[in-house]
């Protein structure tokens, strides 16, 4: 077996659909190098990060994301790694990222590059080119990780990998949660401007008796952040089972207790919540604004995110039609995130 790494250019804006398009077709590693989140960590002042002077300077403005694939003798693994995970109204068919089998180097390009050009479609891309190359197999494992260190999320949260547990905990004062996360899946790690907004909104709103009601969990980031700041009992569903599993991990990682589960809004196991996240994208927050009301306890809040600029008025107008009164909202680059009260 060899190791494939597959380096691809583009935006801030289509990093994530891009990270979420390998991920389905099977990566087993990736890493995202965002210089303007680099320098966004740098230059917090309760950032952990350091960087020589001109280093940030010298990656440019472009998002560089790798992946890692495995190929056999048989071509190139493509698909879920189990069949349970093949799931045909997953996050994987927004793009028509859903592909098995295996195929050759030459065909898995011209896949990467199809894949692309469908997400040019509503996103700004980039050139769309794929470049490869070789790794060693005891080198990809550590190629990934290189990228990826502890930084803050929020006030009072740092997010960190786990090969860094015990520098972390060490440098952290008392008034800081630390919560453990490894990149390598497209379900969220805490460096996109849209995680870091739901994380400041919960470390300034959330309340110690809060029941919380996470949608669209990906990789659990935001329920753990609840977990670790204090809230009375956390739901986190997502329609990707694999998303499911990931966060069920990270919540074990993390030692905290968070209800992680296969579904959607609808599928909430309660009655109502005091409080409802969605990080997920202006259109599914659009159509699931009509449900959050019911969903929530008098007085219930609601945090969303994932809202691209030129789409902010589609959420913001069916949050507001379904009767929630907006508090607050934030923005960083392009994209947009809102706290409301249920009226």
């Amino acid at each position: 077996m060899k190791w494939v790494e597959i380096e691809i250019v583009t935006t801030e804006e289509a990093s994530d659909a891009i990270c979420e398009m390998l991920s389905q077709l099977g990566a087993d590693g990736i890493a995202v190098c965002d210089p303007l989140e680099i320098k966004r960590i740098i230059d917090d002042p309760d950032s952990l990060a350091y960087a020589d002077d001109g280093f940030v300077d010298s990656l440019g403005l472009d998002v560089t994301i790798h992946a890692y694939f495995a190929e056999f003798d048989d071509g190139i693994r493509l698909g879920a790694k189990e069949e349970e995970y093949e799931n045909p109204e997953g996050v994987g068919t927004i793009y028509g990222n859903i592909a098995t089998g295996t195929k050759s180097l030459e065909d898995t390009i011209a896949l990467l590059e199809e894949r692309l050009a469908a997400i040019g479609e509503f996103l700004t891309v980039g050139d769309g080119k794929v470049k490869y190359k070789y790794v060693k197999d005891e080198d990809w494992e550590n190629e990934w990780k290189k990228d990826y260190h502890a930084f803050s999320v929020s006030e009072h949260v740092v997010i960190a990998p786990t090969w860094e547990r015990e520098e972390t905990e060490a440098a952290l004062d008392s008034g800081k949660k630390v919560v453990f996360l490894d990149p390598g899946s497209a379900f969220g790690t805490g460096t996109h401007e849209t995680t870091s907004m739901c994380a400041e909104f919960i470390d300034a709103y959330l309340k110690p008796e809060d029941t919380v009601l996470d949608v669209g969990c990906g990789s659990g980031i935001l329920s753990i952040i609840c977990a670790k700041i204090g809230a009375s009992s956390i739901e986190a569903c997502d329609i990707d089972r694999m998303a499911v599993d990931v966060a069920i991990e990270n919540c074990k990682e993390n030692d905290v207790e968070v209800d992680c589960y296969t579904g959607e809004l609808k599928d909430a196991k309660k009655e109502g919540y005091s409080l409802i996240i969605a990080n997920i994208v202006a259109e599914i927050i659009a159509s699931i604004a009509p449900l959050v009301p019911g969903k929530l306890l008098p007085g219930g809040r609601f945090i969303c995110s994932g809202i691209i600029d030129h789409k902010k008025e589609i959420a913001l107008s069916a949050c507001k039609e379904a009767g929630l009164r907006l508090i607050e909202e934030k923005q960083k680059g392009d994209w947009h995130a809102y706290y409301f009260e249920k009226i």
